[in-house]
This record gives structure tokens, sequence and C-alpha cells, in this order.
């Protein structure tokens, strides 16, 4: 390769690396701002994570109330700017697809947004309730369950954002096939295994051992993947 074209091709990555530094400093203060936001009502939020709970949150060191209200904090704005920070990382990456690509992955945004949110919604209405009441209970005559603030606050958005990243499943598989990297027949054929890794991500994602908290979750998960090989056959 001549000078020239080495020069051309080391300006083209440095100018991609300056587009990627913008988008990320262009998210990062988003971030700032949903979370400066978000810490007013910080305090409102924790009552409402806390609620399956019943009961005040333990914290064991000085600075673990501040910690964890600002934790809620800042998981609160990355919610609140989740849009912005999708739309700067698909805004660097999409010039990089075919026109396809690119018009299934922005028609697909709204719907990967709700499902995300039924997710959670599940999550908060029937995985966290039955969870924290299994742990709760679980053999109260020789345990006093008196939980932290932090693992309390870890444990529910974790369950709730794994939930809610699952959802995606119907709406990844659809765009998969669309551009032709997978096809229902494939999905039909493979059920059997798909009920294996369904089983194994439940028992991944599930907060306790038990095995009616993971048919709670698996069953769903079953349902999206029929939902997925339907999505497939239109797509």
């Amino acid at each position: 390769m001549s000078a020239p074209e080495n020069d051309a091709t080391y300006m083209s990555v440095l100018d991609h690396i300056r587009e990627l530094r913008g988008r990320l400093i262009k998210a990062a203060i988003a971030l700032t701002i949903t979370s400066l936001l978000t810490s007013i009502f910080a305090g409102d939020i924790i009552k409402f994570l806390i609620q399956p709970y019943g009961a005040k949150l333990q914290t064991l060191g000085p600075t673990e109330n501040v910690i964890t209200y600002f934790r809620v904090a800042l998981l609160s704005g990355a919610a609140l700017a989740m849009p912005v920070i999708i739309y700067q990382l698909l805004a660097f990456a999409i010039p990089g697809l075919t026109r396809a690509e690119r018009r299934w992955i922005i028609l697909g945004m709204p719907f990967a947004t709700l499902l995300f949110v039924v997710g959670i919604l599940f999550a908060w209405y029937v995985m966290v309730p039955a969870a924290v009441d299994f742990l709760a209970n679980f053999r109260s005559d020789l345990f006093l369950n008196e939980w932290t603030a932090r693992e309390y606050i870890s444990f529910v958005v974790s369950v709730a954002f794994w939930i809610g990243l699952s959802f995606q499943t119907p709406l990844v598989t659809f765009i998969l096939a669309k551009v032709g990297l997978v096809t229902p027949g494939f999905l039909a054929r493979n059920w059997r295994f798909a009920v294996v890794i369904v089983a194994v991500v439940a028992a991944i994602i599930t907060p306790t051992v038990d095995p009616f908290n993971m048919a709670l979750l698996m069953l769903p998960l079953l349902a999206l993947y029929g939902l997925s090989i339907v999505l497939a056959m239109l797509a």
C-alpha cells in the first residue's frame, strides 16, 4: 500500500474514533442530566422498590445509605437516558449496515422499548413478589431475615433488568429472520434445544432455587419462543 493510501486509512480510523468519542460524550451528558434529575426523586423510588419487602432496609456501613441512594439515582437516570444512548450508538453503527438492516433496526426500536417495559412489569408484579416471599419465609424458624439496602436493591434491579432483556427474544428473532439468518423451520425443528436453553436461562435469571419461581419464568419465555416462530413466518 502506498503512503497516500496509508495516510487515508489512518485518517479514516481517526475519524471513526473521533465520531465514537463524540457520540459517547453526548450519551454521557444525557446520563448526567437524567441522573441529576432522578436524584431528586431517588427517595421515592427506593420506597417504591422496597414495597415487596415491606420493611426498612438495613445499612451496615457509614456510607452504604448514601451509595445506595445515588446508585438508585444513577440507574433511574440510565433508564431515562436509554433512548438517547441507544440512538447515539445506532447513529455510529448504522452507516456500516445495509439499507434493509438499517430500516428494520430503526423500526424495531419502539418495539424493543415496549417489550423491555413489558418484561420489567412482569418481573415486578410476578417474579419479584414471588421471589421475595419465598426468600423472606424460607426456614424462618432458623433464620432472621433482615436484608441490607445494597443487596436488596441490587437483587430487585438485576431481576427486572435480565427479565426485561429476555423479553427481547421475539423482536431479535424477527429481525434475524427478516435479514435471512434464521428460518421458522429451523426454529420449529429445534424446539427441544430451545426448551433446554430456556431452562438454563431461567435457572440463571431466577433469584431462587425452587422450581416454582423457575417455572414462572420458563412459561413466558417458552411462549415468547412460540411467538418468535410465528414472527419468523411473517418475516
